[in-house]
């Protein structure tokens, strides 16, 4: 669930009528639910596009994170961008290449084709989702009415993941993998209907984007991905080679980012105490559902012998929480803090790990990876929440925007890792049992840095 950005800074009072504003929150909550379905929905097309595609699981690998490694390093900067250009603009624009890249996607006639049309769809995505938040903040100007509208706007992230593998799973049975990328289409073009009057244009700023920097930092996220990769693939040559220029990309990144009169990291905001523990606590969370989505899809299908709307239904008990817990987490940071969810979200996830790698190493049986499932929902549904509030609440005067950005991309450079590393240790059998434990040991590490209160 992404949380603000720098988009959010105080808007003038809007000229909405009353009466269009929920029809514009829908078009930008439809536009943030197609982003996030878009994570979810492709996992349990796995085996189908990799014997449409003969693909190996490396470029699985790379279908799923040609995806979140753009969209995590554009994070960085995409708040920049909606307050530079106008936030309507940069969202509009996000959702016409979302949809139109989602079409060729469909059309690939290859993998690497795929891979770099997903890559596509990061960008489009980095330009919707801060600029979606500028959005409400623009058309709810009391604070009152903007955070029912906000609540709106976040709970669609719920929903989105948690029908994400049931819609795939039903998709690929009709039509095969190709039908989850058609979906978008029809959502944008909706999406751009209710998002079309003068209700949301929010106006031009300023801001300056250090573009040097920012291409940088994708190389070196990039980069450091294929070599992780070409390592679980068995090419030591070439992940060395991938390794060494990901360092020489993020050497080039820290001297621009020394230099830049706009930095695309806050210095201020990394300082701030506890924000380094709750950035780290983000990344394990989204490594371990990212992990767990790309391969229990891959298990379900080899082992468990399910077809794909059953391997969607199957993750059920961990997607359902996703869509009801978070407002029961919210109740809970308002009267706790937000360190006990944090700690309790992390323990769940850590508990998951064991179970479900216990669960694919030991004899297959679904009713013991369903505890495990429902574990993983629990603790992200808890977690979460609560890291949105915890690095708004730690960040320095002014920098809540920049942290609450920082986290997103920090979130999504989890995902990445958390399935190019799955290579490394193999993708079945006692590999998989190895991610899946490995993502227990990150989740309980990051829980030690955690404050109780």
């Amino acid at each position: 669930m992404s949380s603000p950005t720098s988009a959010v800074a105080a808007l003038p009072h809007t000229s909405a009528k009353p009466r269009s504003r929920p029809v514009a929150l829908l078009g930008i909550s439809l536009g943030y639910f197609m982003v996030l379905l878009d994570m979810t929905v492709l996992s349990v097309a796995e085996p189908d596009l990799a014997r449409s595609l003969h693909s190996s699981v490396a470029g699985l690998q790379w279908v799923v994170t040609g995806y979140t490694v753009v969209f995590g390093a554009l994070l960085l900067s995409a708040g920049a961008v909606a307050d530079r250009y106008g936030a309507h603009r940069s969202f509009r624009a996000g959702i016409v290449v979302f949809a139109l890249g989602s079409l060729l996607s469909a059309l690939a006639p290859n993998l690497w084709t795929l891979v770099a049309l997903r890559g596509l769809l990061g960008i489009a995505a980095a330009a919707t989702v801060p600029a979606s938040i500028a959005m409400v903040a623009r058309l709810y100007p009391l604070p009152a009415e903007r955070a029912k509208a906000v609540a709106t706007w976040a709970a669609t992230s719920g929903s989105a993941l948690a029908a994400g593998p049931v819609v795939g799973g039903l998709l690929v049975d009709l039509a095969g993998w190709r039908a989850i990328f058609l979906i978008n289409v029809p959502l944008g073009a909706l999406t751009l209907a209710l998002t079309a009057g003068g209700a949301v244009r929010c106006p031009r700023g300023d801001r300056r984007i250090d573009w040097p920097a920012q291409l940088a930092a994708c190389a070196a996220l990039g980069l450091v991905t294929d070599a992780l990769i070409a390592c679980g693939d068995g090419k030591p040559v070439h992940a060395g080679a991938a390794m060494v220029a990901a360092v020489a990309a993020g050497a080039v990144f820290i001297v621009l980012e020394r230099r830049s009169t706009a930095p695309v990291l806050s210095a201020a905001v990394l300082r701030a105490p506890g924000m380094r523990a709750a950035l780290l606590a983000g990344a394990a969370v989204n490594f371990m559902m990212s992990a767990v989505l790309f391969l229990l899809p891959l298990f379900f299908h080899q082992v468990l012998r399910m077809t794909p709307a059953e391997a969607g239904f199957a993750f059920l008990p961990m997607t359902l929480p996703f869509a009801v817990n978070p407002l029961l987490t919210g109740r809970i940071v308002a009267r706790t803090g937000p360190g006990r969810p944090v700690l309790a979200g992390l323990g769940l996830l850590a508990a998951a790990g064991l179970v479900l790698g216990a669960a694919v190493a030991l004899p297959a049986s679904y009713p013991v990876v369903v505890v495990g499932l429902v574990c993983a929902g629990f603790g992200v549904s808890l977690a979460l929440p609560a890291l949105v509030t915890m690095v708004i609440g730690v960040a320095p005067e002014g920098g809540a925007g920049a942290a609450g950005g920082l986290l997103n991309a920090i979130r999504q450079v989890g995902a990445t890792f958390g399935v190019a590393i799955t290579g490394i240790f193999g993708a079945a059998g006692h590999g998989t049992a190895a991610v899946l434990l490995l993502c227990s040991v990150f989740c309980a590490t990051a829980a030690l840095g955690i404050r109780y209160r």
